[in-house]
């Protein structure tokens, strides 16, 4: 535990185990869930492994009570009868800090009768962000929450160019991966985690399923991350049919890879699209995907485009939990796409934050214009607006909008 190294949400799940009694980290797989909380539990148990498993499977309750507190239950759906164990357990004796439970898999969660509903608060913990792999949680503030407060954002300490932000979204956010690793390396170990997802995790969720269909479908997901596309288009794309394909996208978002964004309403606009925006969880899974590297993504703009707002969203993504603003994200697309956002953060009390992500290292007055009419449109309920770029330096586009240099998201 010596190189450990701190996430955000650390400090949030320390206070939380002060006062709840059993909590969860969901997430990707390979994303640090169990490193982080076996540094907070006493015992931990790999209910993935046999070893570990055969005694859950044959009786949770008394397994589970032979165990000094905290205990982690690792990857818990592996044996999903040690939930109900859980909640035995928990309804007895509410004492805080008593369980920490992991999982990569979200399709449980989901259900209506889902054990834990009551007694296990879900915390969501993806790939690190920036600021965690430079290692600068202890001052951070997530933007969101500055920007909630009415916050001036203020020039970075030191300047990023469009390189570097490629570099940074080729790395991603994949600890194994992003840590110590040579470029070669890093290709290969994205290219054996796609692998074992669309053979071994797939599978393991949800029976029957195709590799090699599932893994076009996937590529096409890719290519048009952070993008509002039809259905058709990606099921034709993987030559499959529309049935197939939202069996599929349904099996990679239980997977936690895939993200989509729905589409944000108010009666105050009108003929807003409901179709949602689709995100990877990580743009280092495109490289991966697609078989890119960063120079093959400068080279086409329409993918640096897009892999690099999947890039500000997955560090916004990946701070959400510590926002204490507690934004919900969206996306807007009006009047046929003549007017389109690409993040909407909605905060308590229809307050709006609106985010654009720009390849430009010098967005210009047009680049904020949809923030404008949207500001215009809403009021005082436009709380204010940002243009994300890859330039050095803050400065003001009209009122209540500022654009932003991409790495004051960590700096």
């Amino acid at each position: 535990m010596g190189d450990y190294r701190t996430r955000l949400l650390d400090p949030l799940l320390q206070e939380l185990s002060s006062e709840l009694p059993a909590l969860l980290l969901a997430g990707p797989r390979a994303t640090g869930k169990t490193t982080t909380a076996a540094r907070h539990a006493r015992t931990t148990v790999r209910l993935d492994r046999d070893d570990d498993a055969t005694a859950f499977r044959a009786d949770p309750d008394a397994a589970l009570a032979s165990l000094a507190e905290p205990v982690l239950l690792d990857e818990w759906q592996a044996v999903p009868e040690v939930l109900g164990a859980v909640k035995r357990s928990v309804d007895a004796d509410p004492s805080p800090g008593r369980f920490l439970l992991t999982g990569s898999v979200r399709a449980d969660l989901d259900s209506s009768t889902w054990p834990g509903t009551g007694r296990v608060v879900q915390l969501r913990l993806l790939g690190m962000t920036v600021t965690e792999l430079e290692q600068t949680c202890a001052r951070h503030t997530p933007l969101l929450d500055r920007l909630a407060a009415g916050e001036t954002i203020g020039s970075p300490r030191s300047a990023a160019n469009l390189t570097d932000y490629i570099e940074l979204l080729a790395l991603g956010g994949f600890p194994s991966a992003a840590l110590n690793t040579s470029p070669r390396a890093r290709t290969r170990w994205l290219d054996s985690y796609v692998e074992q997802l669309v053979t071994r995790d797939a599978s393991q969720v949800s029976e029957g399923r195709d590799p090699e269909r599932l893994r076009r479908f996937f590529e096409a997901y890719a290519l048009n991350t952070a993008g509002v596309v039809a259905d058709k288009t990606l099921y034709e794309a993987a030559q499959i049919d529309r049935r197939t394909a939202g069996a599929y996208e349904q099996l990679l978002k239980n997977l936690f890879v895939v993200e989509s964004t729905p589409a944000w309403s108010s009666n105050r606009i009108k003929r807003l699209v409901k179709a949602p925006k689709r995100h990877l969880i990580d743009p280092a899974l495109a490289t991966a995907l697609l078989r890119i590297d960063p120079t093959a993504i400068l080279r086409d703009g329409n993918l640096l485009g897009r892999l690099l707002e999947t890039f500000v969203v997955s560090q916004i993504r990946g701070e959400l939990e510590n926002c204490e603003s507690r934004p919900r994200l969206f996306h807007l697309r009006a009047e046929e796409g003549r007017r389109e956002i690409d993040l909407i953060a909605e905060l308590g009390g229809g307050r709006i934050l609106g985010i654009e992500v720009k390849a430009s290292a010098a967005p210009k007055d047009p680049d904020a214009r949809h923030l404008a009419w949207l500001r215009d449109a809403l009021g005082e309920r436009f709380v204010a607006g940002v243009v994300f770029h890859t330039g050095p330096r803050v400065f003001p586009m009209g009122d209540r909008i500022q654009a932003v240099p991409i790495c004051c998201l960590w700096q």
